[in-house]
């Protein structure tokens, strides 16, 4: 059978962002989505920490003067006869206040096929505009520009929302392609990469998608030289509160089994234990090699390819 092609630009998510009025439990986002590629599954798998940035500018009565406050402040700056004292008493005199976006990403799984990496991940953030602060503090003044426009210690107003909430598009990666542009890069298997090749050939993969419970996002860091760098990382997305598996003194056989077995069953998907040992959550390294020991004597209770897996974890470990 051939799978229909996944067809959808940034372009046209951005299009639909723009004409929805975001709801509580982003329902209508996830129809929209559906709605532009109805051949594939669609389902919101995270949503993100929340986050802020700066906002704008506006008067005392909540009029826009600015959306960008950077912009604003470097602009007046100038304006002012780049005199820090003359635009803190413009500031003051006017009473401008200063506003900040406050957000969640939402990530959006699309599953495109059967293996680990068969799924799209879409990025939304859900933002939100409120009044945060007094643009100047009289009794602590800035020293600089920078600090008048990201001041450590703000003199903070009550938070008033600008606006409805809105939707941004910030990005779409088809995981299989972007991984294969990290692996190009990487001299050796790079850890995610072995982790869903692991997923694949294990128990796991057998019965879940992958994403239905760890989904691989693109980050970008800094690297030695002051280079930007991107990366992958796996996050968990299990919502179930799940048993540290931390004291493994004594436990062998039937014991061991049964204390893995019962995790597995409470995370929903056989060999679970293994791949939340790979991200050091909820179970230590001591579990895998507490049932190589096991395997290696007189005990046998993983399945064959679970059992590989864990050799070839023992002889060459790694984490991600």
């Amino acid at each position: 059978m051939i799978e229909p092609k996944l067809n959808l630009a940034g372009q046209t998510i951005t299009q639909s962002c723009k004409q929805l009025v975001p709801d509580k439990n982003n329902a209508v986002l996830l129809n929209a989505l559906q709605a532009l590629i109805p051949d594939y599954p669609v389902r919101l798998a995270l949503t993100g920490d929340e986050w802020y940035q700066l906002g704008g500018v506006v008067d005392a009565q909540g009029t826009r003067l600015a959306k960008d406050l950077v912009e604003w402040a470097e602009r007046t700056y100038i304006e002012c006869g780049q005199n820090l004292q003359t635009l803190i008493d413009h500031t003051l005199e006017q009473k401008l206040i200063a506003t900040k976006k406050t957000g969640r990403t939402l990530y959006f799984v699309v599953q495109t096929g059967e293996k680990a990496e068969d799924f799209t991940l879409i990025e939304i953030d859900k933002i939100h505009e409120v009044s945060d602060r007094l643009l100047a503090d009289e009794a602590n003044p800035p020293e600089d520009l920078e600090e008048f426009i990201d001041p450590l210690q703000p003199l903070c107003v009550e938070p008033l929302a600008f606006g409805q909430a809105r939707y941004v598009y910030r990005r779409k990666t088809d995981v299989a392609i972007f991984m294969e542009v990290i692996n190009e890069r990487n001299v050796s298997e790079h850890p995610v990469q072995r982790f869903m090749d692991d997923w694949n050939r294990s128990s796991a993969g057998q019965t879940k998608h992958l994403s239905e419970n760890w989904i691989i996002r693109p980050y970008r860091h800094t690297g030695r030289f002051g280079e930007q760098i991107v990366n992958a990382e796996i996050i968990n997305i299990e919502t179930t509160n799940l048993p540290h598996l931390e004291d493994f003194a004594g436990k062998k056989g039937t014991a061991l089994s049964n204390i893995l077995t019962r995790f597995d069953r409470q995370a929903g998907y056989a060999f679970a234990w293994f791949f939340y040992m790979l991200k050091g959550k909820m179970v230590s390294t001591d579990s895998a090699e507490a049932v190589y020991r096991d395997i290696s004597g007189d005990f046998s209770y993983l399945p064959p390819q679970d059992e590989a897996i864990l050799r070839d974890w023992i002889a060459s470990p790694y984490n991600v």
